[in-house]
């Protein structure tokens, strides 16, 4: 027996010292090619020496000589920290994941193939300015700098996702960096999806209804001063859609998942003040644009030195751009501007020869070209790409635009973004070094896409410009927009772009204070509409409300609105919804539903609102919201429910408000009775107070939000991994929500259905009375490495709603800095 349990101790030991070893030896691996920041290197291409100073947040402030130099050390900089997202970011656009990852990524890359954004890129850089073609050649230099250097020294691959995937990186060009933003701007633009989705529910809603499910959004302009809350219904009935969809349009099908959620094209905020309301008598300006959380985030902060002076701000790694930032004389934010940019066409194939489509001069040949997909460990798919006049065909899966496309035709694309002659890249340059609001705006006209809201301060104006090419569309065109329409009727295409002009401008006004959430900026009939879909009604309610209730702002007042967690939505559903539930039975037995109905009940009586993490009511609230819009939705629009799942609160607020007897969607018609809205109120809070218990137990008042919000930063790659999630993945427990100022966005098909998938990964404050006083803060860290340090430091800050100084003093940036890397040229 001793001896068994000798030998028995000597195995585990000797597992024991395996184990230890390996890990050693993958640590050693691994924590190879954590860049060494305080270390000099000889590269080629260089004008000059170059100064890559990382102050104590591990943030570089680029100097240079030479401009050029200055852009070859960002590409550096960028590649030392996320090599391994930047060939990610190209590999997407490219349509070249499934290479790498297998089968599973084929029909991502498919679409990316038949949209052409790579080869449009290709071409786009044959017309930026020279200023602009020499900031791309010189930051895509700095990056190869980086990867001979990690080659020649053995520095773990650049990346330790590298040892798990082929390593091979091909050299950086500028293409790529105009491709990454095409791809950003490709999801940024909801309305592909809104069509899709709006046709498929046309095929089972009467007009009336379809009107409710997806509303009109109220004409709330700008935030600019104080005012009456507009009425968040509109009562006019719906555009009519005609000749939208060809007869036989097949209905959707019952058994599968269908088409996407209702669209998101991003969300995020920006206002300002100028320094009128301005307590220290500056501009200020505060800035978060929002996107889906990874980790690394997709934001990297950075300050270059150019001929024009110091730029801090944003970027995003493989742009040599500071996106969101300030320069010492100007300040810009950028929203997503929900601009309709893109239509989907149906386009009719010839049915005695399918390799014509029918035009209004009649059948014309498709444009084709051939393209071969690799997937790793299968035979190589050969596509076929199919383009028309009015844009590239569309797989029938994307977006489930097969499920609305008749027999015997095909589904294009119009959009903006995939402009062969995209100045978007000169945009960004020339706003970085734009001297004053005027020459800011001036700049915004060279962008195609994405369509964005630039905020724009200095030292005397602020201003709202929309930026970005709209279409111009026939004042015929079915549909407006808003669904599908036939590619071959002339009224129905687009008569080229609009000009800037055109594009909404606010330029300082008289309030003193301009804000947008993403809401209706103009209120102007199509085709000068802007938009039908936009991305917020709710958010902009509570900004007016805290922009008008102080005469004079300070950089702290904005980033208290900034990290603001009232909800407008809970505010004004819950006296609607609830008022006939509130204060209307007797006291229940303890241990009964109806006292659990009550308990839960009396704490919304108190509740303020705020979606805060430590509280209960958020997650009451939000439970019931889902619930009672699934129970609206389900019997009518069976599977396609799942669409709608998130709620919205201009549909349950036209329910509860009977607009355009809208209150039919309380009764259940496959039922003989007939639900009123109380009793549908009343059973969805039932059933959302039994999925709480079921899945956090316990007393209604120990619930937290937080622990149901949690903000998940995954890998995009390893975050489901096991073992290896608990290394990659982020997470922190959240406040906000759906529809507050500081937004956490809720999940929809997934298990956690009120986890935070996407929010501020960005958040900047610029304070023009004294800029160097300025703060930001990304949601992650500098890093993508794992086991940096800098790989998640800032996301405890971001948790906490605190900032990090956005000085552009050479000595701050100095003081403390976590290592200088100089880079000198080889001759």
């Amino acid at each position: 027996m001793a001896q068994l349990f000798l030998w028995s101790l000597r195995i585990f030991t000797t597992l024991l010292v395996l184990a230890a070893a390996s890990l050693g030896l993958g640590y050693l691996f691994f924590s190879r090619s954590i860049p060494d920041y305080d270390a000099a290197y000889r590269v080629a291409g260089l004008q000059g020496p170059v100064e890559i100073v990382r102050d104590t947040s591990n943030v570089p402030h680029v100097f240079a000589g030479d401009e050029r130099d200055v852009f070859y050390g960002l590409g550096f900089a960028h590649a030392q920290d996320r090599l391994w997202q930047m060939v990610m970011l190209r590999r997407t656009v490219q349509g070249r994941l499934a290479e790498v990852f297998g089968p599973g990524r084929v029909a991502e890359d498919e679409l990316m193939r038949r949209l052409g954004l790579y080869s449009a890129a290709i071409a786009s850089v044959e017309v930026q300015d020279s200023a602009t073609s020499a900031a791309l050649r010189a930051y895509a230099a700095g990056v190869n700098a980086w990867i001979r250097t990690v080659n020649a020294e053995a520095l773990g691959r650049g990346a330790p996702e590298f040892f798990l995937f082929p390593p091979e990186i091909a050299p950086w060009q500028p293409q790529d960096s105009i491709a990454i933003l095409k791809l950003m701007a490709w999801q940024a633009t909801p309305h592909p999806a809104a069509e899709i989705l709006r046709a498929q529910a046309a095929l089972r809603l009467p007009e009336n209804r379809l009107a409710d499910l997806m509303p009109d959004f109220p004409p709330t302009g700008p935030a600019t001063r104080p005012q009456e809350p507009p009425a968040s219904v509109p009562t006019t009935g719906p555009i009519p859609l005609p000749d939208a969809l060809p007869p036989g349009a097949p209905p959707p099908a019952e058994t599968d998942r269908i088409g996407p959620e209702a669209p998101s094209g991003g969300a995020s905020n920006a206002w300002a003040a100028a320094p009128a309301r301005s307590a220290a008598g500056g501009s200020l300006l505060a800035n978060d644009p929002h996107q889906g959380f990874t980790a690394p985030v997709l934001w990297y902060l950075a300050r270059l030195e150019l001929a024009s002076g110091g730029v801090i701000g944003a970027t995003v790694p493989g742009v040599p751009l500071v996106l969101a930032g300030r320069s010492a004389r100007v300040g810009w934010g950028i929203t997503t501007a929900w601009a309709d940019d893109a239509d989907i066409y149906i386009e009719e194939l010839n049915p005695g020869n399918p390799t014509e489509y029918r035009t209004p001069r009649g059948w014309q040949p498709f444009r084709t070209e051939r393209t071969i997909l690799r997937v790793a460990e299968e035979a190589p798919v050969t596509l076929t790409l199919r383009f028309t006049e009015n844009g590239p065909v569309l797989p029938g899966a994307t977006l489930g635009v097969g499920r609305v496309t008749p027999p015997g035709h095909v589904a294009a694309l119009a959009w903006t973004g995939t402009s062969p002659r995209d100045t978007t890249m000169s945009a960004g340059l020339a706003l970085m070094r734009a001297g004053s609001v005027a020459e800011a705006i001036d700049a915004g006209e060279r962008v195609v896409a994405p369509a964005q809201v630039l905020t724009l301060v200095d030292a005397e104006r602020i201003a709202l410009q929309l930026v970005g090419h709209l279409p111009s569309r026939d004042p015929g065109q079915a549909g407006e927009g808003r669904i599908p329409s036939l590619g071959w009727k002339d009224e129905n295409r687009w008569r080229e772009t609009l000009p800037y002009a055109r594009n909404p401008r606010f330029l300082a006004p008289g309030s003193g204070v301009l804000g947008t959430t993403n809401n209706r900026l103009v209120d102007r009939p199509f085709p000068d509409h802007v938009s039908h879909l936009w991305g917020d009604s709710q958010r902009i309610q509570r900004l007016q409300r805290l922009l008008a209730d102080r005469e004079v702002h300070t950089r702290e007042s904005f980033i208290a609105a900034q990290l603001d967690t009232v909800s407008y939505a809970a505010r004004a559903l819950l006296p609607l919804i609830a008022r006939d539930l509130w204060f209307t039975s007797e006291a229940a037995a303890e241990g009964t539903p109806e006292r659990r109905r009550q308990e839960a009940l009396a704490l919304l009586a108190a509740w303020n609102g705020e979606m805060n993490e430590h509280l209960p009511e958020p997650l009451i609230y939000a439970t019931w919201m889902r619930r009672l819009q699934a129970r609206l939705v389900q019997d009518e629009m069976g599977p396609l429910a799942e669409a709608f799942s998130r709620p919205d609160p201009l549909f349950l607020e036209r329910v509860f408000r009977n607009v355009g007897g809208a209150g039919t969607w309380c009764d259940v018609t496959q039922s003989t009775a007939v639900e009123t809205c109380t009793d549908l109120a009343r059973i969805a809070l039932d059933e959302a107070l039994i999925e709480i218990d079921e899945t956090y137990g316990g007393q209604l008042e120990a619930l937290r939000w937080g622990d149901a919000h949690e903000a998940v930063h995954s890998h995009p790659v390893l975050g489901a991994a096991p073992f290896l999630k608990w290394i990659v993945n982020i997470r922190h427990s959240t406040s906000g929500g759906d529809n507050t100022l500081m937004m956490g966005r809720t999940g929809s098909r997934q298990a956690a259905p009120y986890a935070n998938v996407a929010g501020p990964g960005y958040r900047g404050v610029y304070d023009f009375a004294d800029p160097d006083s300025s703060v930001f803060v990304i949601s992650t860290g500098q890093s993508g490495h794992p086991l940096s340090r800098h790989y998640d430091d800032l996301g405890e800050l971001w948790r906490r709603g605190e900032y990090i100084p956005m000085t552009l003093d050479p000595d701050l940036a100095r003081a403390g800095n976590v290592g200088i890397t100089r880079l000198s040229p080889t001759n």
